[in-house]
């Protein structure tokens, strides 16, 4: 017995001492054969247009590892602007630097034996990664000839590629985009990548669960802060959370919003332009097509979420501003004119404040109007025109308070495919004080609303580039108007009375139970924007509700020039009441953001 395990303990180490010989041989002859071949196989496989340098190549064929120490993936600039001439070169390029590249537990017998080469991890140890984009519109089209896919370039050296797991951890990116021979970057610290079963082979390219070749890319990019170009601006968010497998895009406490002060702004501006500040805790896209994204700049999900937030928009009416022709900048028309596909199902919009704030030239106060805790869907968002032609209508279905009083239901209809803008809009008010104005109306206008009771305003419009028409109801009751103080201190108490008395309604239906009905037939002003024509062509519903026809207006303003002889103070109270009600209402007008 004593023999048979000497023997046996004996085969047992010249078994070891052999395959111990077999691996060391393998691990000082093969190293070289296999940087031929490693090089070779990046080179081919990307038609020339990377090269592999590294400073050592350590591999331990017994254990399965391999380490490439200061590893570096360089673009050759003159292989790519031949592609490019070529009409060959892809949007994307990239330089790779790292300090070494870890390959952990594959099989050299599975790749002589079978041709496969199987991995369990790779590990990218401080990597540095450049993505350059440039775009070019023949990758948009199908190519006469297609180019080769990266198993028809490895598959010569084997039959498959395998690998697990990929980590990436704090990676320092940067991305350039060159664009009409300009370029613009962005750096990224501490990104974090994970990439899940990677795999290449004959049949992984079709499989429509991977992109490109991979199960999932996990990317996480912690707070990020970006200053525009434009001077003025800046970007921001706290996290960023990218998931392939599920298709979703995250991001936390997201930011726009100028770099300095308001007064800062203006006076840099030395223009009445709008300014605006956005702020969510909540940007989420669902079902979103990574593929499209990437290869086409595309946008197309399923589903976005906006929640928790504001939108703040501000003027200066103590700078001036340069009027320019509006029509054909409506909202569905200028997302007609994105040159880049964009196609989102369903945008959900869950409890954003949005308010509008103006500073008086005259007075030197702010005034403001907030639509508060908005919520409702977009639906049919897109200017993809396939998909219009079954359904050619944007639709907004939304609900605010408005001053954080009345409740605001309004729905929204863009014919996306319409030459003149068509669109409609239809919504109702509910009960609100009428006083809630004044927030807006003291500081603009000097005026103020004493008392009112708004029981409900329902409109129902259309328009187009060039007219808004429709009806429009308004029940209100006990409405009261306190005019401008004098210089003296004292209200202008006849000029009050008369207007409240005389030019307008104190109710609906008035005191002759008469019920007044708008409407409306507005033309356009070419220099007023889409939201500014809203408001306006709205204003012509409240005066007809309120009795204020325009011969009714020519009438008073007979009866204002006799009363002028009994009293000073009536004088111009027309004038003034056409200011009140237009400045009732234009302050909304201005929400849309465009005030350029």
């Amino acid at each position: 017995m004593k023999l048979v395990l000497k023997w046996v303990l004996i085969v047992f180490l010249i078994l070891i001492v052999g395959v111990g010989g077999l691996v060391w041989y393998y691990g000082r002859n093969w190293k070289p054969i296999v940087e031929t071949k490693l090089k070779e196989a990046v080179h081919k496989s990307t038609g020339g247009l990377y090269t592999l340098r590294y400073d050592d190549l350590d591999l331990n064929i017994a254990l399965g590892n391999a380490t490439l120490l200061n590893a570096e993936l360089i673009p050759d600039s003159a292989v790519y602007r031949q592609q490019v001439l070529s009409k060959e070169a892809p949007n994307n390029r990239y330089h790779i630097s790292l300090k070494s590249l870890k390959i952990r537990r594959f099989s050299l017998m599975d790749v002589l034996s079978e041709k496969r080469l199987n991995i369990k991890t790779i590990v990218f140890e401080e990597p540095s990664i450049h993505l350059i984009s440039e775009y070019h519109s023949y990758n948009d089209t199908i190519a006469e000839h297609s180019q080769k896919t990266l198993y028809e370039n490895v598959k010569d050296i084997v039959r498959s590629i395998n690998v697990k797991d990929i980590k990436i951890d704090n990676v320092k990116f940067k991305y350039s985009k060159i664009a009409e021979g300009n370029t613009s970057s962005i750096s990224l610290e501490q990104v974090n990548i994970n990439v899940h079963d990677v795999l290449v082979d004959e049949t992984s390219l079709a499989d429509t669960s991977r992109l490109y070749y991979t199960k999932m890319v996990d990317v996480q990019i912690p707070h990020f802060e970006y200053n525009l170009p434009d001077g003025f601006y800046k970007a921001s968010f706290e996290n960023l959370r990218i998931n392939t497998r599920e298709q979703n895009v995250l991001m936390t406490k997201v930011f726009y919003g100028p770099k300095m002060s308001k007064s800062a702004f203006f006076k840099n501006k030395k223009r009445n332009v709008t300014m605006a500040v956005l702020a969510f805790d909540t940007l989420r896209m669902e079902h979103l097509d990574f593929r499209r994204l990437i290869d086409n700049q595309q946008t197309i999900a399923a589903k976005v979420q906006i929640k928790n937030g504001s939108v703040d928009l501000s003027a200066d009416k103590r700078y001036p501003k340069y009027p320019v022709v509006k029509i054909g900048h409506s909202p569905h028309q200028q997302l007609m004119k994105a040159q880049k596909l964009l196609r989102l199902d369903t945008v959900l919009v869950d409890n954003v404040t949005v308010t509008y704030y103006e500073m008086s030239a005259k007075f030197g106060r702010e005034g403001s109007i907030s639509f508060n805790h908005a919520k409702g869907t977009l639906t049919n968002v897109t200017n993809d025109t396939t998909v219009l032609r079954k359904d050619k209508y944007m639709r907004a279905d939304l609900i605010a308070q408005v001053m954080g009083a009345g409740r605001l239901h309004a729905k929204f209809g863009f014919d996306m495919l319409s030459k003149t803008g068509y669109h409609t809009y239809s919504g109702t008010l509910g009960a609100m004080n009428a006083t809630a104005f004044n927030r807006i109306l003291h500081p603009l206008l000097n005026v103020g609303i004493a008392s009112g009771n708004i029981k409900k305003i329902a409109f129902n419009m259309e328009g187009n580039d060039r007219k808004n028409w429709g009806s429009f109801k308004f029940d209100y009751d006990n409405l009261k108007i306190n005019l401008p103080e004098k210089e003296n201190g004292k209200k202008s108490k006849l000029a009050s009375f008369l207007v409240n008395q005389i030019l307008i309604n104190d109710s609906n239906p008035d005191a002759n139970e008469k019920y007044h009905v708008g409407k409306i037939n507005y033309t356009r002003v070419p220099e007023h924007t889409f939201f500014k024509t809203l408001w306006q062509s709205l204003l012509e519903g409240i005066k007809q509700c309120a009795g204020i026809s325009p011969e009714r207006e020519a009438k008073l303003l007979g009866t204002a020039e006799k009363v002028k002889e009994v009293s000073t103070e009536a004088k111009g109270v027309v004038k003034k009441t056409g200011k009140f009600f237009k400045g009732l209402f234009k302050k909304k007008e201005k929400t849309e953001g465009e005030g350029n």
